[in-house]
C-alpha cells in the first residue's frame, strides 16, 4: 500500500501533520482528482489516512502518529545508504535544518530541543518516555506553553522518535504537539511552502534559547 509511488507521495506530504483538502493531495502528487480519489479510498481502508467531509468538499489527514513513526522509520530505512552531502543539497537542506514529523519538531532544530530539554531537566527519562519535572512545568508555563494533561497512558505525553536526517531523537507526544503548536501560533516557527521545512524566526530563537543553545 505504502510502496505505490502515489500512494507514496501523498503519505509524505501529510507527514506534515497538516489536514488537506482531497484536490490539494491531488495536486501534490500530481495525479487528477479522479484518481486520487481512488487512491484515498485505498488508504481510507488499510486505515493509514482518515477523512472529514464539510459540505461538498474531502479533508484528509494521517491517521495518527502511529502511521508517521511507520513512515519515518522506512524513510530511514530508505536513505540508510545515501551519502550524506545529500542533506546539504537543494530541497534536503532546509529539510535537515527544521521540520514537521507528522505533528513534531524534527531535524537539526527538534533533536537540539529535545537534547536540550533533557539536559536541562525539563524533561527527566522514564522506562521508554519522559516525565516533565516541577521545574520544568513552570519554565514552559512561563512560555505561555497549555500543557496536555499526563494522562494514565505516559508515553503519549512525551517519547522519543527517531529522527530520519539526524540518527538520534526528536520528541514526540502531546508534548511536542503542544510545542509546534504554540511555536507556530506565536510566529517562533513558520512553516516553508509546500514543504514539511520549518524556519526558526529570532523570536523563536530567543524564547527557546535556554533548550537550544548548550
Amino acid at each position: 500500500m505504502i510502496g505505490d509511488p502515489t500512494r507514496a507521495r501523498m503519505l509524505a506530504v501529510l507527514m506534515g501533520g497538516e489536514t488537506l483538502a482531497a484536490g490539494e493531495l491531488a495536486a501534490a502528487a500530481g495525479v487528477t482528482a479522479p484518481t486520487a480519489s481512488a487512491h484515498i479510498a485505498k488508504l481510507l481502508d488499510a486505515e493509514l489516512v482518515v477523512l472529514r467531509s464539510k459540505g461538498r468538499h474531502r479533508y484528509v489527514r494521517l491517521a495518527g502518529e502511529e502511521v508517521a513513526h511507520v513512515l519515518e522509520a522506512l524513510s530511514f530505512v530508505a536513505e540508510r545508504s545515501a551519502h550524506a552531502d545529500k542533506w546539504e543539497r537543494g530541497a534536503y537542506k532546509p529539510l535537515k535544518a527544521a521540520r514537521t514529523c507528522y505533528r513534531h519538531i524534527a531535524g537539526e532544530l527538534g533533536v537540539a530541543l529535545f537534547e536540550g530539554l533533557m539536559a536541562r531537566g525539563t524533561l527527566l527519562p522514564q522506562d521508554g518516555h519522559c516525565a516533565l519535572s516541577d521545574a520544568g512545568r513552570t519554565e514552559l508555563r512561563a512560555l505561555g506553553l497549555e500543557l496536555p494533561a499526563e494522562t494514565d497512558a505516559p508515553r503519549r505525553f512525551a517519547h522519543p522518535c527517531f529522527d530520519w536526517s539526524e540518527r538520534r531523537d526528536h520528541l514526540a507526544g502531546s508534548l511536542a504537539v503542544s510545542l509546534l503548536d504554540h511555536g507556530l501560533a506565536h510566529g517562533w516557527l513558520r512553516r516553508i511552502k509546500d514543504s514539511r521545512a520549518l524556519q526558526l524566526t529570532p523570536p523563536g530563537a530567543q524564547a527557546l534559547a535556554p533548550w537550544i543553545n548548550r
